[in-house]
Protein backbone atom coordinates (compact mmCIF):
# COMPACT_ATOMS: atom_id res chain seq x y z
CA UNK A 1 0.00 0.00 0.00
CA UNK A 2 2.97 2.28 0.22
CA UNK A 3 3.17 2.50 -2.96
CA UNK A 4 -0.15 3.13 -3.49
CA UNK A 5 0.30 6.26 -1.19
CA UNK A 6 3.34 7.41 -2.80
CA UNK A 7 1.31 7.50 -6.33
CA UNK A 8 -1.85 9.55 -4.99
CA UNK A 9 0.82 12.15 -3.31
CA UNK A 10 2.24 12.63 -6.74
CA UNK A 11 -0.93 12.93 -8.50
CA UNK A 12 -2.11 15.82 -5.97
CA UNK A 13 1.27 17.56 -5.99
CA UNK A 14 1.00 17.47 -10.01
CA UNK A 15 -2.68 18.55 -10.25
CA UNK A 16 -2.01 21.23 -7.74
CA UNK A 17 0.95 22.38 -9.89
CA UNK A 18 -1.21 22.04 -12.84
CA UNK A 19 -4.49 24.00 -11.05
CA UNK A 20 -1.78 26.98 -10.21
CA UNK A 21 -0.19 27.03 -14.15
CA UNK A 22 -4.63 26.93 -14.94
CA UNK A 23 -5.00 30.15 -12.67
CA UNK A 24 -2.59 31.78 -13.63
CA UNK A 25 -3.44 31.76 -17.17
CA UNK A 26 -6.78 32.23 -16.55
CA UNK A 27 -5.82 35.61 -14.51
CA UNK A 28 -3.95 36.76 -17.65
CA UNK A 29 -6.23 36.07 -20.02
CA UNK A 30 -9.35 37.75 -18.25
CA UNK A 31 -6.98 41.05 -17.36
CA UNK A 32 -6.05 40.97 -21.21
CA UNK A 33 -9.24 40.29 -21.96
CA UNK A 34 -10.81 43.34 -20.29
CA UNK A 35 -7.39 45.54 -21.13
CA UNK A 36 -8.46 44.58 -24.94
CA UNK A 37 -11.83 45.78 -24.52
CA UNK A 38 -10.16 49.58 -23.50
CA UNK A 39 -13.59 49.76 -21.33
CA UNK A 40 -12.90 51.00 -17.68
CA UNK A 41 -16.17 48.64 -16.68
CA UNK A 42 -15.09 45.30 -17.84
CA UNK A 43 -10.85 46.15 -16.92
CA UNK A 44 -12.49 46.46 -13.12
CA UNK A 45 -14.93 43.59 -14.00
CA UNK A 46 -12.38 41.42 -15.38
CA UNK A 47 -9.93 42.19 -12.79
CA UNK A 48 -11.78 41.35 -10.04
CA UNK A 49 -13.25 38.08 -11.71
CA UNK A 50 -9.99 36.84 -12.17
CA UNK A 51 -8.31 37.73 -8.57
CA UNK A 52 -11.30 36.25 -6.67
CA UNK A 53 -11.42 32.97 -9.30
CA UNK A 54 -7.58 33.24 -9.41
CA UNK A 55 -6.87 33.47 -5.81
CA UNK A 56 -9.68 30.38 -4.79
CA UNK A 57 -7.93 28.03 -7.30
CA UNK A 58 -4.59 28.99 -6.18
CA UNK A 59 -5.52 28.04 -2.68
CA UNK A 60 -7.05 24.77 -3.29
CA UNK A 61 -3.81 23.81 -5.24
CA UNK A 62 -1.72 24.78 -2.83
CA UNK A 63 -3.48 22.50 -0.49
CA UNK A 64 -3.36 19.74 -2.99
CA UNK A 65 0.41 20.56 -3.26
CA UNK A 66 0.60 20.56 0.26
CA UNK A 67 -1.22 17.26 0.63
CA UNK A 68 0.88 15.65 -1.29
CA UNK A 69 3.97 16.33 0.20
CA UNK A 70 2.70 15.67 3.62
CA UNK A 71 1.66 12.44 2.31
CA UNK A 72 5.33 11.26 1.43
CA UNK A 73 6.52 12.02 4.86
CA UNK A 74 3.52 9.80 6.21
CA UNK A 75 2.16 12.62 8.36
CA UNK A 76 -1.14 11.85 9.72
CA UNK A 77 -2.59 15.96 9.01
CA UNK A 78 -2.09 15.06 5.28
CA UNK A 79 -3.97 11.88 5.59
CA UNK A 80 -7.09 13.50 6.54
CA UNK A 81 -6.39 16.75 4.59
CA UNK A 82 -6.05 14.11 1.40
CA UNK A 83 -9.47 12.36 2.35
CA UNK A 84 -11.41 15.85 1.96
CA UNK A 85 -9.75 16.73 -1.57
CA UNK A 86 -10.82 13.33 -2.52
CA UNK A 87 -14.27 13.90 -0.97
CA UNK A 88 -14.40 17.17 -2.69
CA UNK A 89 -13.58 15.76 -6.01
CA UNK A 90 -16.28 13.39 -5.78
CA UNK A 91 -18.30 16.65 -6.80
CA UNK A 92 -16.46 17.25 -9.69
CA UNK A 93 -18.76 14.57 -11.76
CA UNK A 94 -18.34 15.99 -15.41
CA UNK A 95 -14.78 16.16 -15.28
CA UNK A 96 -13.69 12.44 -14.91
CA UNK A 97 -9.84 12.87 -14.15
CA UNK A 98 -10.46 14.64 -10.70
CA UNK A 99 -13.39 12.32 -10.06
CA UNK A 100 -10.79 9.49 -10.85
CA UNK A 101 -8.49 10.71 -8.72
CA UNK A 102 -10.83 11.45 -5.33
CA UNK A 103 -12.07 7.80 -6.11
CA UNK A 104 -8.81 6.48 -5.78
CA UNK A 105 -7.68 8.58 -2.86
CA UNK A 106 -10.85 7.81 -0.68
CA UNK A 107 -9.87 3.92 -1.63
CA UNK A 108 -6.12 4.30 -0.55
CA UNK A 109 -6.47 6.26 2.59
CA UNK A 110 -9.00 4.36 4.26
CA UNK A 111 -7.45 1.21 4.08
CA UNK A 112 -6.51 -0.45 6.58
CA UNK A 113 -2.63 -0.82 5.59
CA UNK A 114 -2.57 2.72 4.99
CA UNK A 115 -3.88 3.66 8.47
CA UNK A 116 -0.88 1.70 10.11
CA UNK A 117 1.11 3.44 7.73
CA UNK A 118 0.12 6.97 9.01
CA UNK A 119 -0.39 5.61 12.77
CA UNK A 120 3.78 4.73 12.91
CA UNK A 121 3.21 1.26 12.44
CA UNK A 122 4.84 -0.67 9.92
CA UNK A 123 2.79 -3.02 7.58
CA UNK A 124 4.03 -6.36 7.55
CA UNK A 125 3.69 -8.09 3.83
CA UNK A 126 3.67 -11.81 3.48
CA UNK A 127 5.57 -13.27 1.21
CA UNK A 128 6.86 -16.78 0.43
CA UNK A 129 10.22 -18.20 1.04
CA UNK A 130 11.11 -20.66 -1.10
CA UNK A 131 14.68 -21.60 -0.07
CA UNK A 132 13.27 -22.34 3.36
CA UNK A 133 12.81 -25.59 4.97
CA UNK A 134 9.07 -27.16 4.91
CA UNK A 135 8.83 -28.39 8.38
CA UNK A 136 7.82 -32.04 8.82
Amino acid sequence: METHVKVVAWLWIIFGALGVIGALCFGVSAVGGGLISQDDTAILATSITAAVCGSIIILESGLEILAGIGLLKYKSWARILAIILGILNLFAFPLILPLLLGIYTLWVMFSGETKQLFEGGSVSSEFVDVNAEIPE
